[in-house]
């Protein structure tokens, strides 16, 4: 319990009160007091200082007094007052509150002490002390001590000392954004202006340090003596001194001539103004540009240009590059939005690139080249049941080649698009959804497009099913039928022929049909049997027939003697039936051990399916003989060899198929684990098994290879993936295949390994005690509600991560390190000359950091290729924190595409642009 003063007529009274003494406070209310008791009490001259705790004080006037009970925690009473507990008020004369004074505000003041509050009725003054708060509409004040005079209308406010001498309880007033905190505080209530010294505001990532500052009525502050920084500390490391500014509330500081002064020393770096934008939300403005050196297009500005805010709905950014030698660039980026309903963006970029010396033609480069990107989405609230999305990306070949500087896209010789929509009938199984893409290979100039693919499908329905099922369903009653309709439309062809009549030329298209019949039923209690049956049908627009031309010059060789292509366009179908059974059923076996065992058993699931198929020959007329060599060779061809919807196959299959899954785990003794048992489940092999199958209804070569696979996370920390495939066949010198088993042979293998891959992959880091937080973060990225500003941000970030990775370091990691290992393996044999070829490809790539200090960190990002036996792209950066700025190095050593930059630059967003970057480029043509 602390005690609360009240002075009336200018004599103090303690009065005890809870610790979180408050008050509401009407100013007519309690100033009016003085009015009350004119009369009866004389003036008294009394400082306000509290008097011991419980003591009965003499008002003044025999028939007037207020008198506390000892050891009573209600407050005392007031005049207008309903609170009264416990407390004598005797009074001798009854009367009516007085109207509202003259100098009486417009809207209540709310106060509260930790400490103690005094009420001085006769000066009209009152004190608050400890942790005072005030609140006056959107004022809200905070500090060691707050006084109040009414008669001039103005509220003091100040901190005090420590026993240590130093400052506690600076006054901070925050009203709306803005933040101030100083040493001393002035406010008039009657004309809400404000003088503030040595005081520190906050507007958004800025802080502002004046020694004095008027706050206008109009929110307006004039600051004199001042500093703009961003950096969070008392004594700032940097910041930007001018004599005087102007800070209007939710829109800007503008300051004259600036000096920028770094650990308080000035620098020779004079401005002769300076705005700072503190405008939230949407604003047009200038985007400055980047002084760079390139050792082919010289030294330029990149980056410059405009942004243009076109309201809630629309907005887009105009940037540009320009050179010493001649090149230059522009794009524009505008996106564009609709709350509920769409979303999206588009960049259209053209660059001309001016390399080398016009002089000597054969090492001078005039390059004209483009890229469009466009991204769209749809708000699923908007049309329940349909979306419509885009993803493009189309330009020129050469475009990355000379205009795009991060390694991960230059190396990236495949763009792609696509346009797509789709839509669900609601309570219905049926599916729609169109699609337009194109496939572009930015190295061979290859265009694969499609215009349109669509897919049309019924979901599996049960048509002697009841509406109501009742019991145990009957085995008709699963029968399950389903349709899919496809329809593809493509063509392929250079990049130089697009719009032309080549591209129509090579246009494909075709349909392709399907209704699958299937049911399951449980057979022997741990068995499933599924029957089935497909019918699938084909249409094609053409036929394409190739024939041996004797006189034809081969431009591959130049020999005598190629193949001559014939489209016959025309309207043709073929079919094709499939009938499959299969019976599947899961094994469990279980391995324990002794009780003083660490590891407590070991199960191990086998899953094995076993399924016959027929699929008759309803194409023979499909196929033709195709003589494809001088010596008269043949071998059976489709008319439909390359068709977009694939091509039915000619020969007839009766056999078997048979697959084994499989899975391994154990069990051990765990003291972290809070089960009784304290037993836990660590997983050996996630899934490892095999499958092939076997055609009785051909003459030969009726074993198909075997597939062999394994899968596996061990530890939760290195994830591991194998990959096979066995041929069980004997190959003759010749590199022929025979109809032969390889163990009948003698051999002790079950085949040929033809290919293999083996990939590895793991991370450790250190412990990041921020996690938490930075979970959180992530989280609200996550829940943003539009997609494409989602992906737009994400774009942006990596794009600039990939550039610069020594200024996204997280220092709050020690360290870092990532690993994968890759391990592919072909074994080819060449038909006729019996030679084999076998292909390795073996690498390894890791990227790390870890910290020399608390704020110097090291990085890097390599890989080494084991069969060249040379490094690859290799990244290494140098960073260090400097608190309110960092500092990073990023070199790339060696490689077509070198780099040498170091960034200077401050942390906050609203001076990004205040960077200090020396970099050259280096790259072969």
């Amino acid at each position: 319990m602390r005690r609360t003063y009240l002075a009336i007529a200018g004599v103090t009274i303690a009065v005890p009160f809870i610790i979180d003494a408050s008050a509401h406070i009407k100013p007519h209310a309690f100033f009016g007091f003085n009015k009350i008791f004119a009369d009866t009490v004389p003036p008294s001259s009394v400082s306000p200082k509290p008097i011991r705790k419980g003591a009965a004080v003499p008002v003044g006037s025999k028939d007037t007094s207020i008198v506390p009970k000892h050891g009573d925690s209600s407050a005392i009473k007031l005049p207008g007052d309903s609170t009264l507990r416990d407390t004598t008020i005797v009074t001798v004369d009854t009367m009516a509150l007085p109207k509202a004074s003259k100098d009486s505000l417009d809207a209540v003041v709310t106060a509260k002490a930790q400490d103690s509050m005094v009420l001085m009725i006769q000066e009209k003054k009152f004190y608050l002390y400890g942790s005072a708060n005030v609140k006056y509409k959107t004022i809200d004040l905070t500090a060691a001590q707050v006084s109040f005079d009414q008669n001039s209308g103005v509220m003091s406010a100040t901190h005090t000392k420590d026993t240590a001498g130093k400052p506690v309880g600076r006054p901070v007033m925050n009203e709306g954004s803005q933040s101030l905190e100083s040493d001393t505080l002035e406010y008039n209530f009657t004309s809400s202006k404000a003088l503030i010294f040595n005081t520190r505001s906050q507007y958004g990532e800025g802080y502002v340090h004046s020694e004095k500052t008027k706050r206008m009525a109009d929110n307006t502050i004039f600051g004199f003596k001042n500093g703009y920084t961003t950096c969070n500390l008392d004594t700032p490391h940097f910041s930007f001194r001018a004599k005087k500014i102007k800070v209007i509330p939710d829109k800007l500081i503008v300051s004259g001539p600036a000096n920028l002064e770094i650990q308080g020393i000035p620098t020779p770096i004079f401005i002769p103004f300076a705005i700072f934008p503190i405008t939230q939300g949407q604003r047009s403005g200038i985007l400055p540009p980047q002084f760079v050196v390139n050792q082919q297009k010289g030294m330029g500005l990149e980056n410059g240009g405009y942004y243009f805010g076109m309201g809630d709905h629309m907005d887009m950014t105009l940037r540009g590059d320009i050179y010493s030698y001649g090149s230059w660039s522009l794009t524009a980026s505008p996106t564009y939005r609709k709350r509920y309903k769409y979303s999206g963006g588009l960049t259209i970029s053209f660059a001309n690139t001016r390399l080398g010396d016009p002089s000597v033609p054969t090492e001078f480069v005039n390059s004209h080249d483009f890229r469009i990107m466009w991204n769209h989405s749809m708000d699923s609230k908007a049309r329940p049941g349909i979306n419509f999305g885009a993803s493009v990306n189309f330009g020129s070949s050469s475009y990355n080649q000379y205009n795009v500087y991060d390694y991960t896209t230059r190396v990236n010789n495949n763009i792609g698009s696509s346009i797509s929509f789709s839509k669900t009938w609601q309570n219905k199984p049926y599916n729609l959804t169109v699609n337009i893409s194109d496939n572009q290979n930015l190295q061979t100039r290859d265009v694969s497009l499609t215009f349109p693919d669509a897919n049309f499908s019924v979901q599996t329905i049960y048509p002697f099913q009841p509406k109501e099922l009742i019991g145990t369903a009957k085995w008709y009653q699963k029968i399950g039928i389903g349709y899919t309709n496809e329809l593809h439309n493509q063509a392929y062809f250079k990049d130089s022929a697009f719009g032309k009549k080549e591209m129509f030329d090579a246009l494909q298209t075709g349909m392709k049909q399907n209704i699958p019949i299937s049911f399951s039923i449980p057979v022997f209690k741990t068995f499933t049997l599924s029957p089935s049956v497909g019918l699938t049908e084909y249409w094609y627009t053409k036929k394409i027939k190739r024939q041996w031309n004797e006189s034809k010059i081969n431009l591959g060789t130049g020999a005598t003697g190629a193949l001559d292509t014939t489209y016959i366009p025309g309207f043709s179908a073929q079919h094709e039936l499939t009938t499959a059974m299969s019976l599947s059923t899961a094994l469990y076996g279980m391995y324990s051990f002794g009780k003083n065992s660490h590891v407590k058993a070991i199960r191990h699931v086998m899953r094995p399916s076993l399924g016959v198929s027929y699929r008759p020959n309803l194409n023979s007329g499909a196929y033709y003989d195709m003589r494809y060599n001088a010596a008269g060779d043949v071998v059976r061809n489709s008319y439909y060899t390359g068709s977009v919807i694939g091509v039915p196959s000619e020969s007839t299959f009766g056999g078997m198929t048979f697959a084994l899954d499989n899975n391994l785990e154990m069990k051990v003794f765990s003291k972290k684990d809070t089960s009784a048992n304290h037993e836990k489940k660590v997983k050996l092999l996630d899934g490892f098994g095999f499958n092939f199958n076997y055609n009785f209804a051909v003459d030969t070569f009726k074993l198909s290879p075997i597939t062999l696979y394994a899968r596996t996370n061990l530890f939760e920390k290195l994830n591991i993936t194998v990959n096979g495939t066995l041929d069980p066949y004997v190959v003759g010198k010749d590199g022929k295949p025979k109809d032969r088993y390889v163990w009948q042979d003698g051999k002790l293998s079950p085949g040929r390994l033809s290919n293999a891959s083996i990939t590895l992959s793991t991370s450790f880091q250190s412990k990041d005690k921020k996690s938490q937080d930075k979970q959180k973060a992530l989280d609200s990225i996550a829940n943003v509600t539009d997609p494409n500003m989602l992906l737009a941000a994400q774009q942006r970030q990596l794009q600039m991560i990939r550039n610069n990775p020594g200024e996204y370091v997280d220092f709050d990691i020690p360290w870092r390190i990532d690993l994968s290992y890759s391990f592919n393996y072909v074994n080819r044999i060449l038909p006729d000359s019996g030679g084999r070829v076998n292909t390795i490809v073996q690498y390894i790539n890791f990227n790390g950091d870890f910290s020399l200090t608390p704020k110097w960190k090291i990085g890097m990002n390599s890989g080494f290729d084991f069969v060249r036996m040379e490094v690859a792209y290799t990244n290494m950066y140098i960073s260090r924190d400097l608190h309110c700025w960092q500092m990073s190095i990023n070199v790339v050593p060696f490689g077509t595409f070198r780099q040498f930059s170091i960034t200077i630059n401050p942390k906050a967003g609203i001076l990004r642009d205040l960077r200090i970057n020396r970099s050259r480029t280096f790259y072969n043509m």
